[in-house]
C-alpha cells in the first residue's frame, strides 16, 4: 500500500510539473505577443518575473516527483507542496497584478501582500527539499 501511494506521489508531482511548464511556455508566449502591446515595460517586467519564476520552479517540483521516487520522505511530499502553493501564490498574483494595470485599474495592497507570502512558499520550499536530502539514505 505504501508503494502504490509513493507511486501516486511520485507520479502526480511529475504531472503537476509538466502541466505547469506547459503553462509556462503558454503564458511566456502570451506575454511576447499579447501583453507587451498592452502595458508598459516595467508591467512586462512584472509579468515575465512571474513566467521566470514559475519555470525555475517547475524543474524545482520535477526534482521533488523524481526524488520522491527514491527517497519518499514527508519532506519530499511536502516540498512539492510548498513549491506548488508557492507558485500559485507568487506567479498567479504577478500574473493578477499586470492584468490589473493593463486594465487601467488599481492594484489594492492585499493583492501586493500576496507576492512575497508567494515568495516565502518557494524559499520553504527549497528549505524542506534540502532538509529532505539531507534525511535521504546513501
Amino acid at each position: 500500500m505504501a508503494l502504490q501511494k509513493n507511486y501516486i506521489m511520485h507520479k502526480t508531482y511529475l504531472i503537476i510539473a509538466a502541466v505547469l511548464g506547459i503553462l509556462s511556455v503558454a503564458i511566456g508566449a502570451f506575454g511576447a505577443h499579447g501583453v507587451r502591446s498592452v502595458v508598459p515595460p516595467d508591467v512586462l517586467e512584472i509579468y515575465e518575473t512571474g513566467v521566470r519564476y514559475q519555470f525555475y520552479h517547475v524543474f524545482a517540483l520535477m526534482a521533488v516527483g523524481i526524488l520522491y521516487a527514491w527517497a519518499p520522505h514527508k519532506f519530499m511530499s511536502a516540498a512539492g507542496l510548498l513549491f506548488i502553493i508557492g507558485i500559485i501564490l507568487f506567479c498567479g498574483s504577478l500574473y493578477l497584478i499586470t492584468a490589473l494595470k493593463a486594465g487601467g485599474k488599481t492594484v489594492s495592497p492585499g493583492i501586493g501582500i500576496i507576492t512575497p507570502l508567494g515568495g516565502l512558499f518557494l524559499i520553504a520550499g527549497w528549505v524542506v527539499l534540502l532538509l529532505g536530502l539531507i534525511k535521504m539514505k546513501s
